[in-house]
């Protein structure tokens, strides 16, 4: 068994390592983790496939152990006070651990992004250029309490040719260890390095922090999580930062909107899984939209919690309540059963609220013009523009990419649902025979 050692996650305060050795630990581990993606960046794909099968079997084959650890996370999280919405992310259960596995499958039969030429072409004087895509190298991940997470960027990391240094969070922290180590037990199996997988939770955030400084030895660092957690990631690196940001989703409920496409739309987008990041958090509703009563009615009996403007709590058909809605409210990630809802006059105003608190990963129009859903498509300026569907399909799953290390809200080269590509970046090959520049 390939097991890395974690044993200092449990260490009390007396003996818990000193800064220096924190230090030293994380860069050791990088180091390793160095050496690991020289060896993965030459694995075809057809070893890097076997790995991810053996990744699959082994997790639906130690399922029980899997779960055990999980059940110790999820106890200790309801003990100390964490919410529904993050118990909910916290939680694995038979049927996720199947759809775990189904992803890393899924992976599998992807191709390869690694080799694959992004241009080329022979010049006037001979030479013969391509530029073609090639792995990062060495890929931190900071997340927190979504252990499936650890599966999910391990695989795609693996697939692309990276190895990569988890930091999961101590909400997480028995799932991981457990998940680390089969994935480390099934690398070994298959003969590819272990240590393209490690973790540094064993150093808590101290082990973050130098994760973050650690330039040179890291190559880039991916942050997945809330607000706080990305922002202390992008103030504070040295390391590159490719930023995955919040979901504050809007949906426009324009005025053609179809009455039974908005309330499936909208009971989908709000209420199929809350906790996560493109549910939807605001809706705007065109003050002629017909479909309004119904979509509030399906919502309340769902169990929403609407907190509204003045004009919206105008127009909610009898024995509905809502809260009054605050400046507040309007930026708000709930990630719960909540949801802001406005009302305005024109197009105009959607567009102008939008981009007022946009986190820029996903919006969505419902609407049955044209004209308005190609306006939507020009002006709405996120990751993911959505039109006539749930923005629950802003998903590396679901848009066929195998999984996702994120959502990516900035407009560097990965934007939107990251996967394989993503995680690689390009180099030039130019080869002739005795040209010299004149």
């Amino acid at each position: 068994m390939t097991v890395q050692d974690t044993s200092s996650v449990n260490r009390n305060a007396e003996t818990a390592p000193s800064p220096e050795e924190v230090e030293a630990g994380v860069h050791s581990i990088a180091d390793r983790a160095r050496a690991a993606s020289r060896r993965m960046a030459r694995a075809n794909r057809a070893w890097k496939d076997l790995a991810l099968e053996q990744i699959a079997q082994d997790v639906v084959a130690r399922r029980d152990a899997v779960l055990a650890a999980n059940a110790k996370d999820v106890e200790r999280g309801r003990a100390n006070g964490t919410s529904e919405a993050l118990l909910d992310r916290l939680t694995l259960t038979p049927k996720r651990i199947d759809a775990l596995a189904a992803a890393l499958r899924d992976l599998a039969g992807l191709p390869d992004p690694v080799g694959s030429v992004a241009r080329g072409q022979t010049l006037p004087n001979g030479l013969r250029m391509r530029q073609v895509h090639v792995p990062l190298g060495v890929v931190g991940a900071i997340y927190e309490a979504r252990p499936n997470v650890t599966l999910d960027i391990a695989g795609l990391a693996l697939k692309s040719g990276n190895a990569v240094i988890l930091r999961g969070g101590s909400a997480a922290a028995a799932t991981n260890t457990v998940l680390v180590n089969l994935i480390r037990d099934s690398l070994d199996t298959v003969g590819l390095p272990s240590d393209a997988v490690q973790t540094i939770d064993q150093y808590g955030r101290p082990g973050a922090n130098f994760l973050m400084k650690a330039r040179g030895k890291v190559d880039v660092l991916i942050p997945r999580g809330g607000r706080d957690l990305i922002q202390n990631v992008v103030t504070n690196a040295a390391v590159p930062v490719i930023e995955t940001g919040e979901g504050n989703v809007h949906i426009y409920l324009d005025e053609s909107a179809r009455e039974e496409m908005a309330v499936d739309i909208l009971l989908n987008a709000k209420t199929q899984r809350p906790s996560v990041c493109n549910t939807v958090e605001t809706l705007l509703v065109h003050a002629n939209s017909a479909a309004a009563p119904q979509v509030l009615s399906a919502l309340a009996a769902a169990g929403v919690r609407l907190h509204t403007d003045d004009r919206i709590r105008g127009i909610l058909p009898e024995g509905i309540t809502a809260m009054e809605a605050t400046e507040a409210d309007w930026g708000r990630e709930y990630m719960d059963l909540d949801l802001a809802v406005a009302m305005v006059d024109t197009m105009d105003e959607a567009l102008e609220h939008i981009r007022t608190f946009s986190t820029g990963h996903t919006e969505a129009i419902i609407t049955n013009d044209l004209a308005n859903a190609e306006r939507f498509i020009a002006e709405i300026d996120s990751a993911a523009v959505i039109v006539n569907a749930s923005t629950r399909f802003t998903d590396g799953g679901e848009l066929g990419l195998g999984a996702e290390v994120g959502i990516s809200t900035q407009k560097m080269h990965a934007r939107g649902p990251m996967g394989l590509k993503e995680l690689t970046t390009t180099k030039w090959i130019i080869q002739g025979d005795g040209q010299v520049r004149a």
